[in-house]
């Protein structure tokens, strides 16, 4: 039977049971993590309300395969998540997450060359300079996005090639420093890095 470009359904129940609609079986939340590994694409809908609740789901698979041992999102990384969670950056962070994940992901096949060759210094310079390339594209495309834009009114580029708010010293916007966060994140990600490699030799 050929595969369909749609997305599986998958129902969730109030008994918490979850039903996959295209093989008409019960499944649990490690049949679904192996779904995603296998690129199966699915959504998950409650039961009683029809409301989609992938998101929730799919987290409920992170945590599951962190309680496991397999710990793949470090302290750091969570904690700054979290901090994120209602601030003026909010908004931001799941393009850059994202924009950051699937350019890592295109390059994971040259990167597990590398690694599998020699878990050395090569390997972790290349992840390197590819998170720094992420920042340097994602910086662009922000600029493009942002309300003001060089020349515009109200705006005027700082230090750093990001917009200033008005009133606000070249180099000294709020949001040019909270990208700068953000870049210290993937840094963190980079000496989880190391420290596993560390582990290995």
């Amino acid at each position: 039977m050929a595969k369909t470009t749609e997305p599986t359904i998958i129902k969730k129940y109030a008994n918490r049971r979850l039903y996959n609609t295209g093989t008409s079986t019960y499944v649990t939340l490690e049949d679904l993590a192996t779904m995603v590994k296998d690129e199966e694409d699915f959504v998950v809908f409650d039961a009683k309300s029809g409301d989609d609740i992938t998101r929730s789901v799919l987290t409920q698979i992170i945590f599951e395969q962190e309680n496991k041992g397999q710990n793949l999102l470090p302290i750091t990384f969570l904690r700054q998540l979290i901090r994120f969670y209602g601030d003026s950056m909010q908004s931001v962070v799941p393009s850059y997450l994202d924009f950051s994940m699937s350019s890592f992901t295109k390059e994971q096949d040259r990167l597990r060359e590398q690694m599998s060759s020699a878990l050395g210094a090569t390997a972790f310079d290349a992840i390197e300079d590819q998170v720094k390339r992420n920042a340097e594209i994602f910086d662009r495309a922000m600029r493009m996005f942002l309300p003001f834009g060089p020349g515009k009114e109200g705006g005027e580029m700082g230090a750093n090639g990001l917009p200033t708010q008005p009133g606000t010293p070249a180099g000294g916007a709020a949001g040019a420093d909270e990208l700068d966060t953000l870049k210290k994140q993937l840094d963190a990600m980079q000496k989880k890095l190391d420290a596993i490699a560390g582990d290995k030799e």
